[in-house]
C-alpha cells in the first residue's frame, strides 16, 4: 500500500480536523448535518493532539492527507476502554480515498500502538448507522460489547466494540 501512518504535525491539525468533519458529513453520520454540534469536536484536531495521539494516513508519494484517527490510552479521549486497553475515536477517511485500505491501516496502527504500551485490548464506540465501519471492525476481529454501550447525548446510543490483542492473529498483517 502506498500509504504511511504517522502522528500529525501541528501544521496538519486544521486539515485533519476538516477531513474528519467532511468524512462524517459525506457518510451521513451527523444527525443534524452541517448544523450538528459534533462538527466542532471533529474539527478540533489540535485538542485531540494535545490530549491523545492524532494520527494521519498520508499518501507516501505526495504526503496528501487521506485519513485520520485519534488514538487514546487514557482519559479524556479514552471513554470506554478499561485499564488494560487503549481506544480509538474519530476514524475518518477522505471520501475520495475510500476502498484503498486506509481505515484498516489506521486501525492496525492503533492496535500496534496499544500492544507497544502493553495493552491487552482495543476498544471503540460506533454509531449503529455506520454499517461500513461495523463491517470493517468485524472483519478485523472486533466483537460487540453491549455492556459498554453508552449515550453521549440524548437520542444517540453508541455501540461498543473490543478487540482482544492477546488472541492469535488479532491484528491482521498487511
Amino acid at each position: 500500500m502506498d500509504v504511511s501512518i504517522r502522528e500529525a504535525r501541528p501544521d496538519e491539525y486544521a486539515a485533519a480536523g476538516e477531513l474528519a468533519a467532511q468524512a462524517y458529513l459525506a457518510a451521513g453520520l451527523l444527525v443534524l448535518g452541517p448544523e450538528d454540534p459534533y462538527l466542532v469536536s471533529l474539527r478540533d484536531a489540535a485538542a485531540r493532539a494535545a490530549q491523545a495521539e492524532l494520527l494521519v494516513a498520508v499518501d507516501a508519494e505526495n504526503e496528501a492527507l487521506l485519513g485520520t484517527v485519534t488514538f487514546a490510552a487514557h482519559k479524556p479521549f479514552a471513554e470506554i476502554s478499561g485499564p488494560h486497553e487503549a481506544e480509538f475515536r474519530m476514524l475518518a477517511v477522505d471520501p475520495g480515498a475510500r476502498g484503498r485500505g486506509i481505515g484498516e491501516a489506521l486501525v492496525r496502527d492503533c492496535a500496534e500502538r496499544a500492544l507497544r504500551l502493553g495493552r491487552r485490548g482495543l476498544a471503540l464506540s460506533l454509531d449503529a448507522a455506520n454499517l461500513t465501519a461495523a463491517r470493517l471492525y468485524h472483519r478485523m476481529g472486533f466483537v460487540r460489547d453491549p455492556g459498554r454501550d453508552w449515550s453521549p447525548v440524548p437520542g444517540l446510543t453508541l455501540r461498543a466494540y473490543t478487540l482482544d490483542l492477546t488472541a492469535p492473529a488479532s491484528v491482521p498483517s498487511e
